[in-house]
């Protein structure tokens, strides 16, 4: 048998004094706030850039179905159907607000109440004007007037600016006392874009339901052409949904808020973040 052959191993080097235990700990140690230095703003920028796509961006549902919506021109020949510019679906009316345009108010001086068409049209073509259609709509225990399919006689009203109820009577004196008002009155629209819609965009716009509530009538000449930055309604309880319906309004006609319209509506719809908007009441 061989002799077994025993090979030298080699001495294992001393660990270096700077790659000592305690080095290694002090190093770790040290390296951590510079790691921490970076990785912080990126995180931090990495939320910030979610926040904006969530925003302004793709992320947002809102956002992008407002920015998916084409113009719904009406075409030649459709004068009695409404459409809004384009369709907005229910959403928070929070978000909505935030992806509306904010400029200052247009001129007024080229302001005219027949640029929205003559007043009451009937869009939607079932026999009765736009003031008849939303009386009906929003007074109760109704009564018709004999031999007229449209017009009420008669009827109740829980007035939405007041709180109050309100009598309803068919005479001279009753589109004073219980007014259709333009939640969107047609003069701030005029400042905020409708000037650039197309004649049949502003009257869908001074006839669409969504913009249109019976309310008490000395409310409502108090109310004037007034925005939210000057004017809200006396019941706080309707304030919210309020300022979502102008919300929606403004989307749905693509008309800008002013810097101190959208202040006054945020702080409204900050007290109740879940509100949502609400689609035009024209059928698609």
């Amino acid at each position: 048998m061989s002799p077994r052959i025993k090979v030298a191993r080699s001495p294992r080097p001393a660990r270096a004094p700077w790659r000592s235990a305690a080095w290694v700990r002090w190093r770790t140690q040290r390296r951590r706030p510079r790691a921490l230095a970076v990785a912080v703003p990126v995180f931090a920028a990495l939320v910030a850039l979610l926040a904006a796509l969530y925003a302004w961006g793709p992320l947002n549902p809102v956002s992008a179905a407002l920015a998916g919506q084409g113009p719904l021109v009406l075409e030649p020949g459709w004068a009695g159907s409404g459409s809004p510019v384009i369709r907005v679906k229910p959403a928070l009316a929070l978000s909505v607000l935030d992806v509306l345009q904010v400029q200052g108010r247009a001129p007024r001086n080229t302001y005219d109440r027949l640029a929205f068409g003559e007043p009451w049209l009937d869009m939607d073509r079932n026999g009765c004007d736009t003031r008849n259609d939303i009386l009906a709509r929003d007074l109760t225990q109704k009564q018709l007037v004999k031999a007229a399919g449209c017009q009420l006689g008669s009827g109740q009203l829980a007035d939405p600016y007041t709180g109050r109820e309100l009598d309803f009577n068919r005479g001279p004196h009753s589109s004073k006392a219980i007014q259709i008002d333009h939640v969107v009155a047609l003069g701030n629209a005029w400042q905020t874009g409708a000037q650039q819609l197309t004649d049949e965009q502003r009257q869908s716009l001074a006839n669409d339901p969504l913009n249109l509530l019976a309310v008490d009538g000395p409310t409502n000449v108090q109310k004037g052409d007034g925005d939210a930055a000057t004017w809200l309604p006396p019941n706080k309880e309707f304030r919210c949904r309020y300022i979502a319906r102008q919300v929606s309004v403004k989307a749905a006609y693509r008309l800008w808020v002013t810097p101190a319209e959208k202040d006054a509506m945020t702080r409204v719809l900050t007290s109740c973040p879940r509100q949502p908007t609400l689609e035009s009441g024209y059928v698609p």
